[in-house]
């Protein structure tokens, strides 16, 4: 007898749901082997397109290996590589520099390398090596040899401002105080000097003229007593020398308070000028007969306001 149920050729309500569970849930049917065949071909084109679209880095050629092993060597900014250089001794502010520089080098570029060294505008700088370096020659040309000594002579913007103002300040107030009196050339000290008349050996003068200072001294004038007098500019040291027959005295010109002068009456084309050495007046050191066209350049180079030739 059969049993109760559904009848033949019928199904019992959720047997679809069921199968459909069963058929979710069961394990994957094994796949024949031309769909086996299928499935590993389209993996394989799907790795080939991935790896397609990643495109290889370019290789490096070898001269970039050479660049970057230059930089990282610290060559110096003159192109020192493959280039003969020199060893030298930059001094400035009594500080000693050691230098490897390019010998083909000019003296502009050694001017630019003193100032990554020293911070030291090449505006402000006197580069000094048996005179004067001069910036469109090479450092072979004027015959630097190695261990050669370079004098440097300047001030940074920041010295000359701390150092100046004060001078500056007392250059004003001595004027100001000169107009208050009678011209120096008449006063009693001044003229015992003056009457003697204009040294024969005198340098000659140029009226109306502003000249640099020449490489020679200034020589043929009088100091205070009437005795001859030469001044002498050594700016690789930064001093100036006082020559008498007796004496010289070397002074730094940074001890030089102020500088004044005046016209002398009768041949303004001449001044007389005093240095003060000291807090006061009374340290002035007077020297007469200057040859006007040196005043202002006398006056820069020992208050530090620096020439550009």
């Amino acid at each position: 007898m059969a049993a109760a149920g559904a009848p033949d050729g019928m199904e019992e309500p959720g047997m679809d749901t069921e199968a459909e569970t069963v058929a979710t849930e069961g394990p994957a049917r094994p796949l024949s082997c031309l769909e086996a065949e299928a499935a590993a071909g389209a993996a394989a084109e799907d790795s080939c397109a991935a790896r397609g679209s990643l495109q290889p880095a370019p290789a490096q050629p070898p001269g970039d290996l050479a660049a970057q092993a230059s930089v990282s060597n610290g060559e110096d900014a003159g192109g020192g590589a493959g280039r003969e250089l020199v060893d030298l001794k930059i001094i400035w502010n009594k500080t000693k520099h050691d230098v490897k520089f390019p010998l083909d080098s000019t003296g502009s570029e050694l001017k630019q390398k003193i100032h990554s060294i020293t911070g030291l505008p090449p505006a402000m700088q006197k580069v000094m090596y048996k005179g004067l370096v001069p910036e469109d020659k090479t450092l072979r040309e004027i015959k630097v040899t190695s261990g050669a000594k370079i004098m440097v002579v300047g001030s940074t913007i920041n010295d000359v401002l701390a150092v100046n103002t004060p001078k500056d300040a007392a250059q004003q107030d001595a004027k100001a105080e000169e107009n208050k009196k009678e011209p120096l050339c008449r006063q009693k000290q001044h003229r015992k000097v003056l009457d003697k008349g204009k040294p024969e050996d005198v340098m000659p003068s140029v009226k109306g003229a502003q000249e640099r200072l020449p490489a020679v001294p200034l020589s043929g004038m009088y100091n205070k007593s009437g005795g001859k007098v030469r001044l002498t500019f050594k700016l690789e040291q930064d001093q100036l020398w006082i020559g008498t027959k007796e004496r010289t005295e070397k002074l730094p010109m940074g001890s030089i308070k102020n500088v004044v002068s005046e016209p002398i009456e009768g041949h303004e084309d001449y001044h007389m000028m005093a240095f003060q050495l000291g807090p006061t007046e009374a340290s002035y050191y007077w020297v007469y007969w200057v040859p006007t066209q040196y005043v202002d350049a006398i006056k820069d180079t020992v208050l530090g306001k620096w020439q550009y030739f």
